[in-house]
């Protein structure tokens, strides 16, 4: 009798886990489109499928549900709820250093708060509102992430977020991607520079 109990519970969850998985690679494949497009493939899978689509403005409610053992360690890479406070923005993104704390204000700034030029002060009054750790020197931080491509200069001695640190911010909780955006922008970048230099020599 136990080893039929085993033998049933041991299917369940294979098949629970072959569900979050297809479910990861669902919103994977769905994460960079617009709401438009989501539907209109959600539609036709489920046209192929021969599934009635029940489509609403939500993602969530067409896909099915990650198993209960499986949520704790699955979250939703970027909330396109606004209404979100700074605070718990942090928390869900977990940045682990200064700098990607001050990727993360940077996009709240930036798509919470509308707010796509700003200064260090901006981060560091946003730094509190979120209750995080104060900065030893915020100015320093913010310096650290132009550097390493987070943020870029803009007018008046303002900046802004990059392509990369936005792509790094939605990435995160999940370290292995967010690992993965860096390495694939950065060689992007490095190849971009090459051929520039490439194209000046030969134009010499």
């Amino acid at each position: 009798m136990n080893s039929q109990a085993s033998v049933i519970d041991a299917s369940t969850g294979g098949t629970q886990i072959a569900e979050f998985e297809a479910l990861q690679a669902i919103i994977g494949a769905l994460r960079g489109l617009d709401d438009e497009a989501r539907r209109r493939i959600l539609e036709s899978a489920a046209t192929f499928l021969g599934i009635t689509p029940i489509v609403t403005n939500s993602l969530a409610s067409v896909l099915p549900h990650p198993p209960t053992s499986q949520i704790a360690e699955w979250r939703s890479p970027f909330s396109e709820d606004t209404s979100m406070s700074a605070k718990d923005f942090l928390m869900e993104k977990a940045p682990k250093t200064d700098v990607e704390r001050i990727a993360c204000l940077a996009y709240y700034l930036t798509h919470y708060r509308s707010t796509q030029h700003f200064k260090t002060l901006d981060l560091s009054m946003l730094n509190t509102e979120a209750a995080q750790p104060k900065f030893t020197n915020t100015a320093y931080s913010s310096n650290n992430a132009v550097k390493l491509g987070y943020l870029v200069p803009s007018s008046k001695g303002q900046r802004q977020l990059s392509a990369l640190g936005e792509r790094f911010v939605q990435a995160l909780p999940d370290r292995v991607a967010a690992r993965e955006v860096l390495t694939s922008l950065r060689r992007r970048l490095r190849t971009k520079r090459k051929r520039e230099t490439s194209d000046g020599l030969v134009s010499e």
